[in-house]
C-alpha cells in the first residue's frame, strides 16, 4: 500500500527536479543579484538605478502596450481559426499544419522576415512600386515614425505567435462533447449562440492557459523588436540585454528581469481571477 501512495510523487519527481534546476535555482540567483550591492549587502539601489534610466519608463509603457494590443488580437484570431478547423469535416489536419507553420520560426527569424518585407527596398514597397501605387522606395520603418515601428512589431508577433494560442484552443475544443452542440441545434440555437453558450464557457480552462502563456511571452518580446526597430522602440527585455551586455551590470539587469517577472505574475493572477469558475463559488 505504501508503494502505491508514493508512486504519484515518484512520477512527479523528474518534473520537479527539472523545474528546480532550470527555473527555481536561476530565479533565486537573479533575485539575489537584484537586491544586493557590489559588497553583498542588501540594497534597493539596483532598482533605483534602473528607474532613473531615461529609457526604463518608455520601455515599461511600450511593453505593456504591445502586450495589451497583441494578446487580444491573437486570442480573437485563434478563436476564429480554431472554430474553423474544428468544424471542418475533411482536411483539418492539413489546414492546422499550415496554420501552425510559424511555430517553427524563432522570434528573431520572424523579425528578419518582416524586415525583408517592410524595409525601404523590401518586397512590399517593391510590389507597390511595380503596381504604380507609390513612386519609389519608401522608408516604412523609420526611427521618426514610432507608430509604424510599433505596428510592424505587432504584425510580426501576431503572425508568428498566434499559432501558440491556436494549438491550445484547438485542443480545448476537441474535448467539448459533440452532444452539447447537437442538443443545441435541436432546440434551434444558431452558430453564434452555440459558440457563446457552449464553446466559450467550456473553453475557459484552455483560454486561461492560452492567455497566461501568451501574455508572459508578450512581455518577453525582444527578437522581433531588435530586428524591426532596433533600439528605437524600447522594451523591457531590451533593457535587460542593455544592462547585462552593453553596460556589464548584471545587478541592474537582474532588477529589470524581476520587474518583468512581477508584471507577468500580476497579469497571471488577474487572468486566474477573471476566468475563474464562478459556479463553484455559488455552490
Amino acid at each position: 500500500m505504501s508503494d502505491v501512495r508514493i508512486l504519484p510523487y515518484l512520477l512527479l519527481l523528474p518534473a520537479a527536479l527539472f523545474l528546480g534546476g532550470f527555473f527555481l535555482v536561476p530565479f533565486l540567483g537573479v533575485a539575489y543579484e537584484a537586491i544586493t550591492g557590489s559588497d553583498g549587502s542588501l540594497t534597493l539601489g539596483n532598482f533605483e538605478t534602473m528607474a532613473r534610466d531615461w529609457r526604463f519608463w518608455p520601455a515599461v509603457s511600450n511593453t505593456l502596450a504591445l502586450g495589451l494590443v497583441m494578446v487580444p488580437i491573437q486570442v480573437v484570431l485563434a478563436l476564429a481559426m480554431a472554430s474553423l478547423v474544428t468544424s471542418m469535416k475533411a482536411g483539418r489536419e492539413i489546414v492546422l499544419y499550415i496554420l501552425t507553420i510559424p511555430l517553427g520560426i524563432s522570434d528573431l527569424a520572424a523579425g528578419l522576415i518582416w524586415l525583408a518585407i517592410l524595409e525601404q527596398n523590401g518586397f512590399l514597397t517593391s510590389a507597390l512600386h511595380g503596381l504604380g501605387i507609390i513612386s519609389g522606395p519608401t522608408a516604412l520603418l523609420s526611427y521618426q515614425n514610432l507608430p509604424a515601428l510599433f505596428a510592424a512589431v505587432v504584425v510580426a508577433e501576431v503572425w508568428r505567435a498566434t499559432a501558440i494560442v491556436l494549438v491550445i484552443l484547438v485542443a480545448g475544443m476537441g474535448l467539448i462533447p459533440r452532444e452539447y452542440y447537437e442538443a443545441a441545434e435541436v432546440f434551434g440555437a444558431g452558430a453564434w449562440k452555440r459558440f457563446r453558450r457552449i464553446t466559450l464557457p467550456l473553453l475557459r480552462p484552455s483560454l486561461q492557459t492560452a492567455l497566461i502563456l501568451r501574455t508572459i511571452l508578450a512581455f518577453e518580446v525582444f527578437g522581433v523588436v531588435a530586428a524591426l526597430a532596433g533600439t528605437n522602440l524600447a522594451v523591457l527585455m531590451g533593457e535587460t540585454y542593455k544592462w547585462q551586455f552593453e553596460f556589464q551590470d548584471r545587478k541592474v539587469a537582474s532588477a529589470v528581469a524581476m520587474v518583468i517577472l512581477g508584471v507577468s505574475i500580476a497579469f497571471t493572477l488577474a487572468f486566474l481571477w477573471l476566468l475563474r469558475d464562478r459556479t463553484e463559488e455559488r455552490s
